[in-house]
């Protein structure tokens, strides 16, 4: 395959050495030389007039294509060159000479070649290197280094290939690597604050002069850090009177600015900072459609959230929005209360054991006192996969089968069901009264209910409501001992004692438990 490759670029080359003439002479409007030239000449003047040509112009046309003919052979010919290294040293020749007969230097621009696959990206750099070290060529490749020490690893993983090799590899291909620096936090603050200044003039608020000349004002700021960096001051200062309409947005990025440099999920990458903001354009554009009430820089503190924080952290927050009345979530203003008092941090849950969440609740606005069910509403692409997925992690699963046959109490099921985030736990536990329900009230399936009610005693009321599903028939006396220790259960028994369709057994037994109350 290369070998056809290298004879058939070879071939194309010799026809472009050929015509390089002709492109030449037509390109500077001058005469066209070399035996095509001639050729060109003593064929045009063939058929100049209507009349047939003259003895002494077919002499010059037959004289010009003997010219012509060896070039002519050596292209038509059918016989390939056979050897390798010959074709490769021809093609570079013919290259070369075109370049310098041509008088240009050939600049190739090659990106994004880490979104290629391995054996792509590999072939194209090999490729590439075919038409290296030639006088008049440069080659600037454009791509993640990793993805292409990865690609390269792909590619030989038939052989033992270990990081010196790659670097090696990489030294002959790259004579000089560019390296671009990850961005500083006065960095993405200034594109930040530019991306809001362009949204204002989509919207009016400034005019483009003002943001072309603010523009310049903040990249002259940001290209010397080593005299503090891009300052609110200097920002407004950029934007002159306009100032003003983008306080809001100045504010925003002052706060986003360090974080969006630093947090893992985004670390300062321009890329996913621009789709940040344009997953927020289109959110505040399906608010302002629906008649949705929000404020832009709530908007962007839980968008934020959702974007940085673990999936479990976010469903955590959006699960106590939904059990609240009014959208508001009680721990959030205690912890923010603590925070501006200077006390330390203390997380709620255990996945909001994150330094990122701990930043991020100092941001303003503070949103203790907000309504956040509109802004979950909004997030609801994130909260619909979150709450549909019924599958149990693996860890769950387990749990879920040791619940299935477990006969006695044990403290240590108790304590791994505990590892378990609560809505997790609480699946178990919705799985596990459809078991109950299934085998008609056995007593083994409720001691595995119980373990889960242990563990999360906040679960405890969802169970009250299954004991009343029970039939009065199929109150077993085995259940007492199950839940006369539970303080949730303890009505539910009395009003079993009272009831005259209880078995007298279970009667008897509760009877004997609480001393007749």
């Amino acid at each position: 395959m290369l070998k056809w490759l290298y004879y058939n670029l070879y071939q194309r080359f010799k026809v472009l050495k050929l015509g390089a003439p002709v492109a030449s002479g037509a390109i500077l409007g001058g005469a066209i030389g070399g035996p095509i030239g001639a050729a060109v000449g003593a064929f045009g003047g063939l058929f100049k007039g209507a009349d047939l040509p003259s003895q002494e112009e077919l002499v010059k046309a037959q004289e010009a294509y003997k010219g012509l003919e060896p070039e002519l052979k050596s292209i038509l010919k059918e016989e390939e060159i056979t050897s390798l290294p010959k074709e490769i040293s021809s093609l570079r020749q013919a290259f070369e000479e075109i370049l310098e007969g041509l008088n240009i230097k050939l600049v190739v621009l090659v990106d994004d070649l880490d979104r290629c696959m391995p054996d792509t990206a590999i072939s194209t750099l090999e490729a590439m290197r075919l038409l290296l070290f030639l006088p008049r060529t440069s080659f600037i490749i454009a791509a993640d280094e990793k993805m292409i020490r990865s690609a390269v690893r792909s590619h030989f993983s038939k052989i033992q290939i270990d990081d010196e090799l790659v670097t090696s590899y990489f030294d002959k291909l790259i004579q000089v690597p560019l390296r671009v620096p990850r961005l500083g936090v006065s960095e993405v603050k200034a594109y930040l604050i530019l991306l809001f200044a362009e949204q204002a003039v989509k919207k009016a608020v400034i005019t483009q002069e003002v943001l072309d000349e603010a523009r310049e004002k903040i990249l002259e700021t940001v290209k010397k850090p080593w005299l503090g960096g891009l300052k609110e001051q200097a920002i407004n200062e950029a934007f002159g009177a306009s100032s003003n309409s983008l306080e809001k947005q100045i504010d925003i990025a002052e706060q986003l600015a360090h974080i969006m440099a630093t947090v893992e999920q985004l670390a300062g990458n321009p890329r996913l900072i621009k789709r940040f903001l344009n997953n927020l354009i289109i959110r505040e554009t399906i608010a302002n459609t629906q008649g949705i009430g929000i404020a832009f820089e709530e908007l962007v503190k839980l968008q934020l959230f959702e974007r940085c924080a673990s999936p479990r952290a976010f469903e955590f927050l959006a699960k106590k929005v939904s059990e609240s009345d009014d959208g508001k979530v009680d721990f959030l203003i205690e912890i923010e209360e603590k925070l501006k008092s200077g006390e330390d941090y203390e997380s709620p849950d255990q996945s909001w054991k994150d330094p990122f969440i701990e930043e991020w609740l100092q941001i303003t606005p503070l949103l203790s006192g907000v309504d956040l069910r509109p802004l979950l509403h909004l997030s609801k692409d994130t909260i619909v996969s979150l709450s549909s997925v019924d599958e149990l992690s693996q860890e769950a699963k387990e749990i879920y089968d040791a619940l299935l046959v477990v006969k006695s109490s044990q403290a240590t099921l108790v304590t791994k069901i505990k590892s378990l985030h609560e809505m997790e736990a609480n699946q178990i536990l919705i799985r596990l009264k459809r078991k109950l329900r299934a085998q008609e009230w056995n007593g083994n399936s409720l001691q595995g209910v119980l373990h889960v009610i242990r563990a999360y005693p906040s679960l405890g009321s969802s169970l009250t409501d299954l004991l009343e599903e029970i039939p009065s028939s199929k109150r077993l006396a085995s259940f007492v001992p199950l839940l006369s220790n539970e303080e949730w259960a303890k009505s539910t028994l009395l009003e079993w004692s009272k009831d005259t369709e209880t078995p007298k057994s279970t009667q008897k037994a509760i009877n004997h438990k609480f001393g007749g109350q």
